[in-house]
């Protein structure tokens, strides 16, 4: 949208302030409230935003161990551009505009740990090579009666859920809760968000919900967006929500899958679909596909994040625990769909979990893909049944995929140096962090008995 076009909408909506916000390498909204003089101004001209928000983790601990910031540059500035296309008005909000931003370098390109500049970087590729890239997101997220408060006052334990019961795809539990899923439903539609479908999933108050295909940035904004936003909604029921991969050792874990196909530069012809090969794709799409196979275990420290995430891999629960695939074959990490039209033909990644960060995960996708027709990489034979010892063994700890990735100097060419050198530095203090833990779980075992 040009200036003209948002000064007329926020005269329609009586606007008087502005949040503006970007997502951090671990998949955090950082943002603030701005003036609409000052929104003006950095419409414009640009405005700074601390880089501190790539030089610590998750829980706002500095890393000690980052290059890109730190102690020894100062934590300044870094340029940071509104970007007018992501206007989007929260239905609470109804007098507040919000965008999203894309944090800049010292030399004005995108910031080389922005994950959000990572994954415009990776489409410019993609369409450079006449091909647009279109994503969507499905999460799986756990819902509690518990506040913000009632959280950390109980440890993080003994978490009364939504409703009890494993009841998937629950009409019944739906409508108990309809006040909630209405909610989330009508504020996403008004939020620029489409749910395509919610329900329940098996486990107690765990819901599933898929949003809307799109052009891959927009698609990552959305997903992105999606979690953020559910948040907020379920606080106003008296609620809570986890993205967590896996938050109850004894319950499935909660998935986050990726759907995705390449379509010409108009996006009228969907170029993965070929109804005359026996897989469903065509050569473009089996190559694509190559690729992904080829390098899911090196690259899965990037789809699965944190040390929590490797819990959700266990036999029987839906997880894949090896680089396979098949045609409508659930227990692959990736999943062929052959829709009843050819422009529903699409991969869907089944690897990655509902704790991602969208911008990193589809960059990674979308990068293993172009790889994979690049080379002309063919996969291998698709797996017939179960696909638990198929294919490669992927990586089981954070550790263990970390190290892969360090090495990879495939990821390093696909996604740039610097970025994967940033992102390996803060697997490693994420790590380091966890092995300085004293878990429930070693109370229990030695407290008493040692």
């Amino acid at each position: 949208m040009k200036e003209s076009d948002i000064r007329k909408v926020f005269e329609e909506h009586k606007v008087r302030k502005v949040k503006v916000g970007g997502f951090d390498i671990d998949g955090v909204l950082r943002g603030k409230y701005v003036s609409l003089d000052k929104f003006w101004s950095a419409a414009e001209k640009g405005f700074g935003f601390c880089d501190v928000i790539f030089g610590w983790d998750i829980g706002d601990v500095l890393y000690d161990n980052a290059k890109v910031t730190g102690w020894h540059s100062g934590y300044p500035d870094m340029g940071s551009t509104i970007d007018l296309s992501t206007l989007r008005f929260l239905r609470y909000e109804p007098d507040t505009a919000h965008f999203l931003v894309d944090f800049q370098g010292a030399n004005g390109n995108a910031h080389p740990v922005c994950p959000r500049g990572l994954l415009k970087t990776i489409v410019a590729r993609a369409e450079a090579a006449g091909l647009r890239p279109k994503f969507a997101a499905e999460f799986e997220f756990w819902v509690f009666r518990e506040t913000a408060d009632s959280l950390h006052q109980k440890g993080f334990r003994d978490l009364q859920p939504i409703s009890p019961g494993m009841f998937g795809y629950s009409w019944v539990r739906q409508g108990q809760n309809s006040d909630f899923i209405h909610d989330i439903v009508d504020t996403m539609a008004g939020y620029d968000i489409e749910i395509e479908g919610i329900h329940t999933e098996t486990g107690p108050g765990v819901y599933e919900a898929a949003i809307r295909y799109d052009d891959a940035v927009r698609a990552a904004d959305k997903a992105a967006l999606f979690k953020t936003t559910v948040k907020q909604i379920a606080t106003r029921h008296g609620l809570s929500v986890t993205f967590m991969a896996k938050w109850n050792a004894a319950l499935p874990g909660s998935s986050g899958h990726l759907h995705q196909s390449l379509w010409d530069a108009a996006g009228k012809e969907n170029v993965f679909a070929d109804a005359k090969h026996a897989t469903g794709l065509s050569q473009k799409g089996r190559h694509y596909l190559g690729g992904q196979v080829k390098l899911m275990a090196e690259l899965t420290a990037l789809y699965s994040p944190f040390v929590n995430t490797y819990k959700r891999y266990v036999p029987g629960v839906w997880a894949p625990l090896t680089s396979s695939w098949g045609i409508e074959n659930r227990t692959c990490a990736i999943r062929i769909i052959h829709g009843p039209s050819p422009t529903s033909t699409r991969i869907e990644y089944r690897q990655t979990a509902a704790d991602i960060n969208p911008y990193i995960a589809m960059a990674a996708n979308l990068a293993a893909g172009l790889h994979g027709i690049e080379r002309a990489i063919d996969p291998p034979p698709a797996a017939g049944g179960d696909a638990t010892n198929e294919g490669t063994r992927l990586p089981r700890t954070l550790a263990d995929a970390t190290a892969l990735l360090a090495r990879s100097e495939t990821a390093k060419t696909l996604l740039g140096e610097g970025f994967i050198d940033h992102y390996v530095r803060t697997r490693d203090w994420e790590l380091r962090q966890y092995a300085l833990a004293v878990t429930d779980w070693e109370l229990k075992r030695y407290f008493e008995a040692v």
